[in-house]
């Protein structure tokens, strides 16, 4: 056998382990071949027209940056075309930056929007690691800038709209981008914008990274807070859009250095000039939002993206037609991915000089050092904060506030969370407070914002739903229709807002969603104007408020709500005593149940007529029941907590439990005085008079001049013995209420009990001079006699109360005025009668 030499060809014995004529080694042949396993080589660069993890063929590179190089490549598997990324050995070295990109790709792959561009995976082959995404065919914004030097204003406004519209569904899926730069933004041939990259320069390891050519974000895009390693939220995405804003109407950036801690430093602390300077025809309004998305400090900035694209909109209106859409492009290079970066801007890499070392910890400084991941979002409680008038005339507060109220109204009949009343958020109104400070305040977890611009009968309302925690925008939309379809937006809105925070809904709740209370638009703004009045507890509000709702119930003669808000007022004239309390209840329950005949399920009605059944009827089992049927169709119902504890403190003395309700009541509508001084109420009834004390004082924080809160404070004062204290608090009731009924008997008994009997018959003859012409309660005058200790007169007008149904004999059992007649078989007797003994 003969063995051909691999050089020459020349035969060989097969004995010869060398060529006889060239020398060349052969191969024994009579040896096993020793195979020895090939070792991979991770690839760094690819050639054109080879095959890439088995599937990948490469048309041609696209680009370099930071990470590493981007090639164009048709996916044989699916025959499309994709963009494929390969990651620098250095960043792939990393487990825990694997990790990072493997968990926050699999967020940003979630964001399926036309103005992004979607992230596909990360995978391994040979020891590369690389990250597949969609191909965009077109010319980045970078280039497009270069091509032109400035971009037409009509040009510019409708590439910023459509970045928002791309922002604003990744933000509210929770993915901050943290280098939208304009390399990163691609316009294809139609005029169409996507943003490229999310989820990538985010997932960066900050440290031992940061060698040559690695890139952490882009100095010259980069917010304040992004350079300084601080906690970033979306608004540095939108200092971010401020500054490819700023450089396409002006063809430069803002800032610019030699390094990048200088342009860094200048970001933290150098004023941006107005773009106007470098170009005379961006108009004012341009200007100012651009210089508003650049504000030094966060909070000063629009929350959302959403913000600015209804802004760009309104200052786009203004503008020639014709330069509103965006030119032709230039023929296009094949680069249409573009991650080009100059030496000068990379940030600068560590060295083993000392020198450099320094450096490097300053520019680190000014580096991000804490890794951005999704929020776990505590979807538990919300708050609709009052809807903001963008009209041009500014005439449409009502209709905001009436968006508001029944977006809250529709919110509130959902169990399993926490929705602020009307009456807390509306103290919001036109504040400057940043939405973290408010989320605190109010205690919930994420804010609905709104806003409303209406013309002739076009209708333009923007709704953002924000996480508290970090201001990341979980949901938005814009709604343009006409003014009939108002009460269809909010339906819309409201269930949009369930899906968002995935709340499960019951066929009632779907069905209480898409419920309206009326269809007339002059009736609901007739009923929110008489709820806001039947608030302040005063005569005047109660009357006024009457004529409102009775307006409203012309304008719509099924109008539950306005009944209910009827009853409510005379319910409450009778309590105060600004009229007979039979009267006041008697029209109260005649209004009620029209209210239910309209509609069973409103919870209103039901916690107004359980207040009857206690206050008059003295039905406990009946008004239980009533107060339990209004919770379970709202539980977001502050009122029904507050009346319920009413019943559970002074029927059946559970104070405990009472408490509970009424600090439900207030979690719910922590800013409403009424309900803040019932909580101070229910302890005073608890005989807890040093922690009513404290409660009262912090729910005159809210309205010093309620007085109903002097007069609990009053009340809880004298149970303290703090006489001076507690007469100075009664006064200031009085005065406060414009002499009203329920404080100046009170203050009777407290002058009579403190040693000034004196004072307090002198009350005693005013209020028999006023019963000339007006009806003056027994209660009134058996409350000044008991404080003088006349038990006898006491008990008679107990017992004359008793007959016209006072609502004050329900808390004869537990109210510590009361104390003094406990023994006497006279008062037993009465407590007896009345079921509560």
């Amino acid at each position: 056998m003969t063995t051909q030499c691999p050089k020459c060809k020349a035969e060989n014995p097969d004995t010869k382990q060398f060529c006889g004529d060239c020398g060349t080694q052969l191969t024994p042949a009579k040896e096993t071949p020793i195979h020895t396993k090939t070792i991979e080589v991770p690839k760094e660069e690819l050639t054109t027209g080879s095959t890439f993890a088995g599937r990948y063929q490469i048309i041609e590179e696209l680009g370099r940056g930071g990470m590493g190089r981007v090639y164009k490549a048709t996916d044989t598997k699916i025959s499309e075309k994709v963009a494929l990324k390969l990651i620098k050995l250095e960043i792939a070295s990393d487990k825990k930056t694997l990790e990072r990109f493997g968990n926050e790709l699999r967020i940003a792959r979630k964001i399926v929007h036309k103005n992004v561009g979607r992230m596909y995976d990360i995978n391994e082959e040979g020891g590369t690691h690389y990250i597949t995404m969609e191909y965009v065919s077109g010319q980045d914004l970078k280039g497009l800038i270069r091509q032109t030097g400035q971009l037409a204003i009509g040009t510019s406004i409708s590439v910023a709209k459509q970045v928002c519209e791309g922002l604003s569904e990744a933000h509210k899926t929770g993915v901050i981008h943290r280098d939208l730069k304009p390399s990163n933004i691609m316009i294809d041939r139609e005029g169409n914008v996507r943003i490229m990259d999310f989820g990538i320069a985010r997932s960066l390891k900050e440290k031992g990274i940061t060698g040559a050519g690695v890139m952490i974000g882009t100095p010259d895009y980069m917010s304040p807070e992004q350079a300084e390693a601080k906690e970033l939220d979306q608004r540095s995405d939108i200092y971010s859009l401020g500054i490819i804003l700023y450089e396409m109407v002006t063809g430069r950036v803002p800032f610019e250095g030699d390094t990048a801690l200088s342009i860094a430093m200048k970001h933290k602390s150098e004023a941006p000039k107005d773009p106007k300077e470098y170009n005379a025809q961006i108009p004012g309004d341009l200007s100012h939002l651009i210089l508003k998305c650049l504000g030094k400090d966060k909070d000063s900035r629009f929350l959302g993206a959403g913000e600015i694209q209804t802004e760009l909109e309104n200052i786009e209106k203004s503008i020639p037609t014709t330069e509103r859409i965006v030119p032709e492009k230039k023929p296009l290079t094949s680069k249409e991915i573009t991650v080009t970066f100059g030496l000068k801007k990379l940030l600068i890499p560590t060295a083993v000089v000392i020198a450099l070392i320094v450096i490097a910890v300053v520019i680190w400084q000014f580096l991000p050092q804490m890794e951005v991941v999704p929020p776990e979002l505590d979807r538990s409680s919300i708050a609709v904060l009052p809807f903001i008038d963008l009209s041009s005339q500014k005439d449409q507060e009502i209709l905001c506030d009436g968006m508001t109220a029944e977006i809250i109204t529709k919110l509130s009949g959902i169990q399993g969370w926490k929705v602020m009343n009307t009456a807390s958020v509306m103290r919001f109104k036109n504040t400057e407070k940043d939405i973290k400070d408010i989320g605190q305040e109010l205690d919930v977890s994420t804010i609905l914002l709104g806003s409303v611009r209406k013309e002739a009968d076009d209708l333009r309302v923007d709704v953002q739903l924000v996480n508290v925690s970090d201001r990341f925008q979980i949901w938005g939309n814009i709604y343009q229709q006409k003014l009939t379809r108002i009460f269809e937006i909010q339906s819309t809105i409201a269930e949009k807002v369930v899906r968002a925070l995935k709340a499960e809904l019951s066929p009632e709740e779907e069905e209480r969603l898409q419920k309206s209370p009326t269809d007339n638009l002059e009736a609901y703004n007739l009923y929110l104007q008489g709820r806001w009045l039947w608030n302040k507890r005063t005569k005047e509000g109660f009357e006024d408020a009457i004529k409102y709702f009775k307006d409203a119930i012309e304008k719509d003669t099924n109008y539950a709500q306005a009944f209910a808000g009827l009853a409510d007022s005379y319910r409450l004239l009778g309590v105060y005593g600004y009229i007979p309390e039979k009267e006041g209840y008697q029209k109260s329950k005649s209004y009620v149940m029209k209210a239910l005949e309209i509609d069973e399920s409103l919870s209103e009605a039901h916690t107004t007529l359980a207040s009857i059944k206690l206050d008059y009827e003295w039905d406990w089992e009946g008004a239980k029941k009533e107060y339990e049927r209004a919770i379970q169709l709202n539980p977001n119902y502050g009122s029904a907590h507050q009346w319920y504890a009413n019943y559970l403190s002074y029927i059946e003395g559970r104070h405990k439990e009472a408490l509970n309700e009424a600090m439900r009541a207030r979690e719910l509508d922590p800013l409403s005085p009424i309900i803040n001084q019932n909580v101070g109420r229910r302890l005073y009834f608890a005989r807890q008079y040093g922690q009513a004390i404290e409660e009262i004082k912090n729910a005159l924080k809210i309205e010093p001049e309620f007085w109903p809160s002097h007069r609990v404070l009053g009340l809880s004062y004298l149970g303290k013995e703090m006489f001076p204290q507690a007469i100075e608090e009664l006064e200031k009731a009085v005065d406060l209420s414009g002499g009203g009924l329920d404080p100046l008997m009170r203050l009777g008994y407290a002058y009579a009990v403190t040693g000034n009997q004196d004072k307090a018959i002198q009350i005693m003859n005013d209020l028999k001079s006023r019963s000339k012409d007006e009806h003056i309660p027994p209660i009134a005058y058996a409350m000044i006699y008991i404080g003088i200790d006349d038990n006898d007169l006491a008990i008679e007008f107990l017992e004359k109360a008793y007959e016209e149904r006072s609502s004050e004999l329900t808390k004869l059992k537990v109210h510590p005025f009361y104390d003094s007649l406990r023994s006497d078989p006279r008062f037993i007797n009465l407590l007896k009668k009345m079921n509560l003994e």
